[in-house]
């Protein structure tokens, strides 16, 4: 009889003394094949079957038909000005106001007063509109499109990410003069992170010094997506008529004086005929190095057909591949209709951008649930922005499956709760429009639901969460104090403020008990401190801006610390092993702080650790050299030992904030300072004057261009530096300097400053920690 692995144990114990020996000889070769069998022979994880939905003929009907798109680029390209011819052609105004017109009314889409008040988008603002587009063959089709328009300052850099993330396509509005700016390549950038196709449209052709084919070159040089005209203009600068369709092969001109008549005509004018035709072939071209259908007719020598070339450049655009750029001005009311025919030919329909969601009942690392825009699917809904409305809170949710009614119950899947929807609403801007269903792939909002930004409602079928927004870090902070008594309103607004914008920070410090605000510049803040005395009558005094410095530590160091304290009874006692070493960023986690567990043989018992690591992470909000959060660094935690009784979580916290604290010095810490790219745009006369400024405040220039009557320096200053940089360049430059700022990176500081912020600490510290 062969005797089993799972026998063996049995048998030995039941076996004569003097027969174990021989029979564990015998055995031990079996049992080593079944270990290493059960070690070789993995465990078979099936992964988890979800139930997929297809698309009915209604929903392919209707989401054919439906497009989300949003309006990003640098500060002052046009992109409220654009919003606001396209809501006038599709008929959602009556009329047309400027951004900063005299009659006092403003763009629709910039419904704050400070906006009106400023001439800057603050809050990014959703709308919709129906459009009549005439497709590649000259038929036409009515299409549904959902619009937001946002903010091109850095400081509200948050309501692109978030509006991006919602959304299926945008339009990158460039400047015919300035081309690719500073602000333009974040919001590349952020493209590229939620995965947006873009058309790309060059607006204020009709300035002097318009050059679209510099900015086309610059999209392909300094984006490094390829690009190519599907337009070319009839007559430059302040003799624009119109544009030729490359695509069609036909000129299109506008009448009336809005802009609101097209003619289209058969006949290229004469003097951009040849011109056209070179940048035709040079539209093939582009589109040949993305995409194999065209690449084989150029081969062939052949040229393709409208129908070919239009679903070329669709299939590229949808793909990431390449962005077909319009031309025109807003302003002047040319090319925007072409350009709304643009957004229904080529950006994708909901169904076309793939979103997923991750099952909560699964480790992190499980497989994304993709999801379907199918009415008949379970309701997965996002809310990517808040709003403190008149009615209480208004929660803006993007639709990615089934459909949403009004006096439904939802389920918030991070709290697990169960919510009634009230109200449901469509927006215009800061006008409603109320709806009794939502489907699939739209756009809406709902009141009194309470929620944060990035949560995800769900029909309590399943436990599907999607994916948040990425929030950057602040990078500048201000002391604030209400004028007089401190009154409810203060905190209230600071709440609110809080929760709408994830940029923005507020906490109290805990040496000086004074409130600081923390956000992304300077401007960001001084916006939330004017809207404290405009909307809740909170006058504030704000303190000196306040920097994000960070330390970090630059070699390795090893502690042995033991943690005594006995008061009579059961004392407190651990002790710690291990190192400290810098960490690089981990792209993957987006983290650059980190604990390791290495301590083997119950040294320390697993109930201790997590106290372990929360010390570390404790100890890391404030270094020693300036009183900053340390960044860049990793605990790694070799040995230790412990007690009977009197060892306890909170002995083994304070053990490893006090081993870090007493080794912190001999990893040789640094400071460092946020740098910023810094844009300056100027006339050409006063060059020399603000290179020299830059140079003055520690920058570097990085690159400089010089057009015909300006010029641009893109440099790298210290934020430190930059304060009341606004008013010293416009004294340079007679007010006719404009400049932009950006957060890059931190980098460690000059020693002589870090000498002298170590110093102002210690000042700052009671007589005993010295």
């Amino acid at each position: 009889m062969r005797l089993g692995p799972h026998l063996f144990p049995f048998a030995l114990r039941a076996a004569p003394a003097s027969c174990r020996s021989t029979l564990w000889t015998r055995c031990l070769p079996i049992l080593r094949h079944a270990s290493t069998a059960a070690a070789v022979k993995p465990k078979e994880t099936e992964a988890p079957q979800y139930p997929t939905y297809d698309l009915s003929e209604k929903d392919l009907t209707r989401l054919k038909f439906q497009r989300n798109i949003g309006v990003s680029a640098h500060i002052d390209s046009g992109k409220t000005t654009l919003t606001e011819r396209i809501l006038y052609y599709t008929g959602r105004i009556r009329d047309i106001h400027e951004v900063r017109g005299r009659d006092n009314v403003g763009a629709k889409m910039d419904s704050m007063d400070l906006e009106r008040e400023k001439g800057i988008t603050i809050q990014s603002a959703a709308t919709f509109c129906d459009w009549v587009a005439t497709d590649y063959e000259g038929n036409k089709e009515k299409y549904a499109i959902n619009i937001i328009d946002t903010p091109g300052h850095v400081d509200f850099t948050i309501e692109v990410e978030r509006a991006l993330r919602v959304l299926d396509g945008a339009i990158l509005v460039l400047c015919a003069v300035s081309g690719v700016q500073s602000q333009t390549t974040t919001v590349d950038r952020q493209m590229r992170r939620y995965n947006v196709p873009r058309i790309s449209f060059i607006n204020k052709m009709d300035r002097p010094g318009a050059n679209p084919w510099r900015v086309i070159n610059q999209i392909r040089t300094k984006l490094k997506i390829p690009a190519a005209a599907v337009q070319v203009p009839i007559g430059v600068e302040d003799e624009l008529k119109g544009v030729v369709d490359l695509v069609r092969w036909k000129a299109i001109y506008h009448e009336g004086a809005k802009g609101q008549n097209i003619v289209e005509s058969d006949d290229i004018p004469a003097e951009v005929l040849n011109f056209a035709k070179e940048k035709r072939r040079e539209l093939i071209e582009q589109l040949a190095e993305v995409d194999d259908e065209i690449g084989e007719l150029l081969i062939m020598d052949e040229d393709p057909t409208t129908s070919q070339l239009a679903q070329a450049i669709r299939r590229a655009t949808v793909g990431l591949k390449f962005s077909p750029v319009f031309m025109g001005s807003a302003v002047k009311n040319t090319s925007v209709q072409p350009l709304l025919d643009g957004v229904c030919a080529y950006l994708p329909t909901p169904s076309e951008a793939p979103a997923v969601a991750h099952d909560t009942t699964l480790p992190t690392s499980a497989p994304a649930v993709p999801l379907v825009p199918a009415e008949a699917a379970p309701m997965m809904a996002l809310a990517f922005k808040l709003e403190e409305g008149r009615f209480g809170q208004l929660t803006y949710i993007r639709m990615y499956q089934g459909s949403m009614k009004k006096g439904q119950f939802i389920y918030h899947a991070r709290t697990g709760k169960k919510v009634k929807v009230p109200r449901l609403v469509r927006m215009h801007s800061n006008e409603m429009e109320d709806i009794e269903e939502i489907g699939p792939g739209e756009i809406c909002a709902i009141f009194g639901v309470d929620c944060a930004s990035g949560d995800t409602f769900t029909d309590g079928t399943h436990s599907y969460s999607m994916t948040s927004m990425f929030v950057p870090d602040p990078v500048i902070s201000l002391a604030l104090k209400p004028v007089g008594q401190e009154g409810p309103n203060f905190s209230r607004a600071l709440n609110r403020f809080k929760k709408e914008d994830p940029t923005f920070r507020v906490h109290v410090d805990k040496e000086s008990k004074e409130t600081i605000i923390s956000g992304m510049g300077e401007l960001h803040l001084e916006i939330y401190v004017e809207r404290m005395r405009r909307e809740y009558n909170v006058d504030c005094t704000t303190g000196k801006p306040r920097v994000a410095f960070r330390e970090t530590i630059t070699q390795s160091a090893d502690f042995a610390y033991t943690h005594k304290k006995q008061t009579g009874g059961a004392g407190q006692f651990a002790r710690v092993v291990g190192t400290v070493e810098p960490m690089e960023f981990d792209e993957e986690s987006g983290k650059d702080i980190g604990f390791e567990n290495l301590v083997m043989g119950g040294n320390i018992p697993q109930n201790y650790i997590p106290a372990c690591e929360k010390g570390f992470y404790e100890a890391l909000e404030k270094g020693t050299l300036s009183g900053n959060p340390v960044c860049g660094a990793r605990l790694v935690l070799r040995d230790g030992a412990f007690h009977s009784v009197d060892s306890s979580e909170l002995a083994f916290r304070l053990a490893i904030m006090g081993a870090f604290r007493e080794i912190y010095m001999n990893a040789k810490p640094v400071i460092l300072e946020p740098i910023m790219t810094v844009e300056v745009v100027a006339p050409s006369e006063f060059q020399s004057a603000v290179i020299g400024g830059l140079n003055s405040r520690r920058g570097t220039i990085i690159d400089s261009e010089v057009r015909e009557d300006e010029f641009t320096a893109v440099a790298e200053v210290a934020l430190n530096d930059m304060f009341g940089y606004a008013s010293f360049l416009r004294g340079q430059t007679q007010g006719k300097g404009e400049f932009s700022m950006e957060y890059k990176k931190h980098m460690p500081v000059m020693p002589d400053v870090q000498a002298e912020l170590h110093a102002a600490y210690r000042k700052t510290m009671p007589q005993a920690k010295k």
